[in-house]
C-alpha cells in the first residue's frame, strides 16, 4: 500500500509539472526523482508537500503570464504580416525555422508577435537575439509600442551593463553575447520557449556558437 501511494503522488506530481515554467521543470522533476527514493514515508511524503508547494508558485505565475498576454494585432502593410499564417504553421509544427525577407519587410518586429500568437511566451521567454546593444533596445521599443505595453513588462532588453526585464516579460531581446553568457548558468537555455536568432547571415562568431548549441 505504501510502494502504490508513493508511486500514486509521485505521479500526480509529475502530471502537475506541464502546467509550471519551463525554468522549474528540471528541477522539481529531480527533485521528485530523489523524494521517491526516501525509504521512510512520513519523511518522503513531506518531501512530496514541499516538492507539491514550489509546483503550485510555479504553475501560478504561469497563470498569471497567460492571464496578462496582449492583444495582437499586424501592421497591414508589413510583407510579414501577410505571411503570418503560414509563419505560424512553420514555427508549430517544426523545430527549427529559418524565415528569410527584404530589409523592411518585418521580420524583426512581427516574429516575436506571431510567437505570443503561438501561446509561446507563457511556460517560458521568447529570447530575440541582436547582434548590436543598440538594436537589441530600439527592436524591444518597437514591439512594446505595437503592442501597447510598458517597456519591461511584456517586452524587455537585457544588454551589457542595462537591462530592463521583469517576472511579466514574455519576449526578451539581447544581443549574441548575452544570450551566450547565460548558458553558463542555464546550459540548455530552460526559461526560453523559443529563440529567435536575428541578423543570422551576418555569420559572427557569437552567432555560429549559437547557431551550433
Amino acid at each position: 500500500m505504501t510502494v502504490t501511494n508513493n508511486q500514486n503522488n509521485a505521479k500526480t506530481l509529475y502530471a502537475a509539472l506541464d502546467d509550471c515554467m519551463n525554468r522549474d521543470k528540471f528541477r522539481l522533476s529531480k527533485r521528485i526523482q530523489g523524494a521517491k527514493r526516501i525509504k521512510k514515508d512520513t519523511a518522503r511524503l513531506a518531501v512530496f508537500d514541499e516538492i507539491a508547494a514550489d509546483i503550485a508558485k510555479s504553475m501560478q505565475i504561469r497563470m498569471h503570464r497567460q492571464s496578462t498576454l496582449p492583444t495582437i494585432n499586424y501592421p497591414q502593410q508589413l510583407p510579414v504580416s501577410q505571411k503570418k499564417d503560414d509563419i505560424a504553421e512553420a514555427i508549430a509544427n517544426n523545430q527549427v525555422v529559418i524565415v528569410a525577407g527584404e530589409t523592411g519587410s518585418g521580420k524583426t518586429t512581427q516574429l516575436p508577435k506571431i510567437c505570443l500568437d503561438l501561446g509561446l511566451g507563457v511556460s517560458g521567454v521568447i529570447g530575440h537575439t541582436q547582434p548590436r546593444r543598440l538594436a537589441a533596445r530600439s527592436v524591444a521599443n518597437r514591439i512594446a509600442e505595437e503592442l501597447e505595453t510598458e517597456l519591461g513588462n511584456t517586452v524587455g532588453y537585457k544588454v551589457r551593463f542595462n537591462d530592463k526585464v521583469s517576472e511579466d516579460t514574455k519576449v526578451k531581446l539581447m544581443t549574441d553575447g548575452i544570450l551566450l553568457a547565460e548558458i553558463q548558468h542555464d546550459r540548455f537555455l530552460n526559461q526560453y520557449d523559443c529563440i529567435i536568432i536575428d541578423e543570422a547571415h551576418e555569420r559572427s562568431l557569437n552567432i555560429d556558437f549559437i547557431l551550433a548549441i
